[in-house]
This record gives structure tokens, C-alpha cells and sequence, in this order.
């Protein structure tokens, strides 16, 4: 009797991509299952409930997220592998919140795809095999002793096996579980650890354990008593701090607490790829924006050849006046290409954020004398609130003293671009010290956003500003502060204004 095949479905909307893996598949010995839209695929998933499905996220109608989310509720065991273009980096990263088991890049490659699939599969084979275990863990218990020793050789072949680092502690914090890739993730090996109290050495920084052990308790992870898909790290041996996304269950013997059992996924090569993809996505943005960004450097080029004109014609008649606004054009011009060239070269590499000892507060309030006289001559009231518990903090000064000049030349354009005149006009610089780090907004009461513009902003080389702006400000900001680690979001209303939020996280200055 032959094996029976694997079954494996296709959601794409490209009939050639359809039709090349499914022959490909096939030809590997599965049985493969093509459907052009997310509704046609829930059909047949409904039908023949495959393990694996493969989706495309960009898709008409329903698109492969709302297909990862039906399928998730119909059968949360299935592996989901969607495929991402270039530039699509948000949703690759939102098909991993919703548990997708893999994401590969168009063009797919063979080989990549059937990397991913044999993860997929190993990850069936090991769920499988888990209920088979506890299926019989629970006939054995009620047969005889001997029966439960077979079942508990059974589980330690399948610790030692499994992908995921696994670590089991009892009540008092002593480790009793470490298996071959726990040892494989951290450098420590089970002999030196299993017994010993050194959980805390595992997590990075060591602090962290305590942190853990009070989300297990929490009902915000999963629990109480359980703990899913948090992302944390582990400290190698060596010192070095290695991502994980670890999920974690209290375990009881009547009702009593006797330790837990946590289950370690290495995010490396998750992290490799998101990094992969965004910088592909910075490159390819990069490549498509220059035909576009002609209009914009079109009307510099005319503002320099319009100032030139001015200076000439100021010099050949000897009118001051004409020569000092003609000079004053060609440096507001020169201004906005040294600007233009800036921002380009950060969005476009790669770059590793030089972190030094310095004060937010003293970064702001930089900022904020710098832009005061500004404000003043525009009639907007600038003010600032530092939070003095702030201290100093080892972060990107230059780059945090760029974000926060953009930011807040952004809020003054939009308060001079409000048509409601007999509004007072009015930004805020206000920074805060929070329990996970420091955060910075930028308040202003101007003409606000619409709906629309909010669901474009932070897309590639969106502006407001039409020929004035060049698109490159927020997605520059945005890369300098991920860059640190943190975040940028905003909150906006029509008419009444926008607030942009810079968080930081909390990295106390070193000796």
C-alpha cells in the first residue's frame, strides 16, 4: 500500500505561479489542491482539509491575511506559508503575528519554498506525534508501571528531538529539563545545568526572569498559568543575547503547582529575513522613486535658475535688493538638495545607530531654541515640558535631534497650513519617562489629517506638502528611530490637530 501523499493547497491569484508550483509539488510526491481567490480556497480547504497551505498575501477580494485568519479559526494546527513581494514588509510581519509558519519573497525560489515546507512538515509531524503522546501517556497511566516507564522514554526521545529549545524547572527554580537544543541555543551544556538553580542566567538580561514569571501568573499572555509567543532573549554562554519567541505552561500534580516547562523558537533567521526584506524594500523604493521624484527637483532646479537670474541681473544693474533676494533663493534651493541628498543616502543603506551617553531633554530642548525664533515669526506658540526623571540614556543624539527637527517643522506647516485664522496656533515638545523607557510627543493644534491622508502616511515617499515636500521626512524619521529600536506612531483629527509619538527604549547611560 502506497504512502498516502501530503496534501498541499495553493492560493494565488497568478495562474502562472499556480500552475509552476503545482507541477513542481507534484512532481515531489504531493497531492496539490490550486485556487485563484481566498473565497476558492476556503472552499476547498472546508473539502479537503490540507495541512499546508501556500497564499499569496496581495490578493483581489479576500487576500491571503483574511485567508491565514479564516484558516486559523477552522483548523489552528495547519501550516501556513504565505509569500510576500518586495515592499510589502507590514504585512509579511502581520502574517507572523497571525501565526503564520513561514514567509518567502517573490520571486519563489524551489529550494527556499521547500525549506519552508519541510519546517511546515516537521512541525505537523511533531504536533502529531505530541497528541499521540498524551493520547497514550493517558492509556498508559491507567494499564501498569511498566507501561509508564515505555511512555517515559518515549518523552525524552521526544524533548531531546524537537527543534524548539526546551527548559523544565521545578517549583523551587531548579532546573530538570534541558534537551540537545536548549543546549545547541545557549552554549550550556544539560550536564552543568540540570539541577542547578540558573534559570536566571539563561534569560538576557538576567532581570528578565522575574519578569516571565510574573506574565505566566498574568491573564495577558495567555494565562494564568500559561504563556504564549512572547518575545524575549536568552544569554549564550558567551554573553551574547540571541532572540527567542518562547512559550511557556505551569505544570500541576493535584492541583498543586510542581514547576513549568518552557519552549525556546531561535529567531534568528526570522530576524535575518525581516531584515532581509526591508532592506530590499529600501533599495527597490529607492529605485522606483527617482523617475517619480522629477517634479520635485524640477521646481529646485527652477528656484536656483530664478534666484541665478535675480543675482545676474541684481549685479549687471547694481540693485542690492534684487542681488540679496536672488542670493536668498539660491540658498533656500541649495538647502533643499543638500536635504533631498541627506535623506536619500540614510533611507537607501544600511546603518548601525552610534549610541552615546545623552540627555532627551537636553536633545529637545536643542531643538526647540533652534526652532523658536522660527515659530515666533509665524505666530505659533512653541512650548516644551521635559520630564525632569529622565536620565541620561545611551541613544542616537544626531539621529533623535534630526527625528525631532522633522517632526516639529512638520507640526509648524501644519499649523500654518490650518484655514481656521482666528485659531491660535500652538506645538508642544513633551517628553516622559515610562516603566519600559522614554517617550517624546510632538502636540500641535493645526489643520490635522484625514482619514484618508492617515492611512497614507509612513507609505513610500508620501507627502502633503505636494511640490514642497519631497516624501522622504517620515519614512527617514521612522528608519532612524526602528533603527534604536523604538517606535513612531501618531494620533490625528481634522481640524484639530496631530500628535506624534516617539518611544524609546530604556538603556540606562554605562560606567
Amino acid at each position: 500500500m502506497e504512502p498516502k501523499k501530503t496534501k498541499i493547497l495553493i492560493v494565488d491569484d497568478e495562474e502562472s505561479i499556480r500552475t509552476l508550483l503545482s507541477i513542481s509539488l507534484s512532481h515531489k510526491g504531493f497531492e496539490v489542491f490550486a485556487a485563484e481567490d481566498g473565497r476558492k480556497g476556503i472552499e476547498i480547504f472546508r473539502k479537503e482539509t490540507p495541512p499546508i497551505v501556500i497564499t499569496d498575501i496581495k490578493m483581489p477580494g479576500m487576500d491571503g491575511l483574511e485567508l491565514l485568519r479564516q484558516i486559523r479559526r477552522l483548523d489552528p494546527d495547519t501550516r501556513v506559508i504565505v509569500i510576500t513581494g518586495h515592499g510589502d514588509m507590514e504585512s509579511a510581519v502581520e502574517s507572523l503575528k497571525l501565526e503564520a509558519s513561514d514567509f518567502i519573497s517573490k520571486p519563489v525560489k524551489e529550494d527556499v519554498l521547500m525549506v519552508a515546507i519541510k519546517r511546515a512538515q516537521e512541525v505537523l509531524w511533531m504536533k502529531a506525534r505530541l497528541r499521540e503522546y498524551t493520547n497514550k501517556l493517558e492509556l498508559m497511566v491507567k494499564e501498569n508501571i511498566e507501561e509508564l516507564k515505555k511512555t517515559h522514554d518515549f518523552q525524552e526521545n521526544l524533548i531531546e528531538s524537537s527543534i524548539d529549545g526546551i527548559i523544565g524547572i521545578d517549583r523551587a527554580g531548579a532546573i530538570l529539563i534541558f534537551n540537545r537544543a536548549a543546549e545547541g541555543l545557549t552554549g550550556h551544556r544539560s550536564e552543568d545545568v540540570i539541577g542547578h538553580k540558573m534559570i536566571t542566567e539563561i534569560y538576557h538580561p538576567p532581570e528578565l526572569a522575574r519578569e516571565v514569571k510574573k506574565k505566566i501568573y498574568s491573564h495577558k499572555y495567555g494565562g494564568p498559568g500559561r504563556l504564549r509567543d512572547l518575545e524575549v532573549a536568552v544569554a549564550t554562554k558567551t554573553g551574547d543575547a540571541i532572540p527567542i519567541r518562547l512559550s511557556a505552561t505551569l505544570l500541576y500534580k493535584d492541583g498543586e503547582e510542581i514547576g513549568s516547562v518552557g519552549f525556546f523558537q531561535d529567531l534568528r533567521e526570522i530576524r535575518r529575513l525581516q531584515k532581509e526584506l526591508m532592506e530590499h524594500e529600501r533599495l527597490s523604493a529607492i529605485g522606483q522613486t527617482i523617475a517619480g521624484m522629477g517634479h520635485y527637483v524640477k521646481n529646485i532646479l527652477n528656484g536656483l535658475e530664478g534666484g541665478i537670474y535675480m543675482v545676474n541681473t541684481g549685479l549687471k544693474r547694481n540693485k542690492e535688493q534684487l542681488l540679496t533676494r536672488g542670493w536668498e533663493i539660491v540658498q533656500n534651493n541649495v538647502a533643499k538638495i543638500s536635504s533631498l541628498v541627506m535623506n536619500m543616502l540614510s533611507y537607501s543603506r544600511e546603518h548601525e545607530p552610534e549610541l552615546e551617553k545623552s540627555s532627551v531633554n537636553l536633545i529637545a530642548k536643542e531643538v526647540f531654541d533652534l526652532m523658536e525664533e522660527k515659530a515666533g515669526a509665524l505666530n505659533i506658540d512653541l512650548t516644551h515640558d521635559f520630564d525632569p526623571a529622565i536620565p541620561q540614556c545611551r541613544l542616537d543624539a544626531e539621529g533623535l535631534h534630526r527625528s525631532l527637527l522633522n517632526l516639529i517643522t512638520n507640526a509648524m506647516d501644519a499649523c500654518v497650513s490650518d484655514r481656521d485664522k482666528d485659531k491660535a496656533s500652538s506645538v508642544i515638545i513633551r517628553t516622559l519617562k515610562e516603566k519600559a523607557g522614554v517617550r517624546i510627543d510632538i502636540v500641535d493644534n493645526g489643520i490635522g489629517m484625514t482619514k484618508e491622508v492617515q492611512e497614507k502616511m509612513f507609505t513610500r515617499f508620501f507627502s502633503t506638502k505636494g511640490s514642497k515636500g519631497s516624501g522622504f521626512g517620515l519614512l527617514v524619521t521612522r528608519k532612524i528611530i526602528e533603527e534604536q529600536g523604538g517606535t513612531i506612531a501618531f494620533r490625528s483629527e481634522y481640524g484639530k490637530g496631530s500628535t506624534f509619538t516617539i518611544r524609546l527604549p530604556f538603556k540606562e547611560r554605562t560606567p
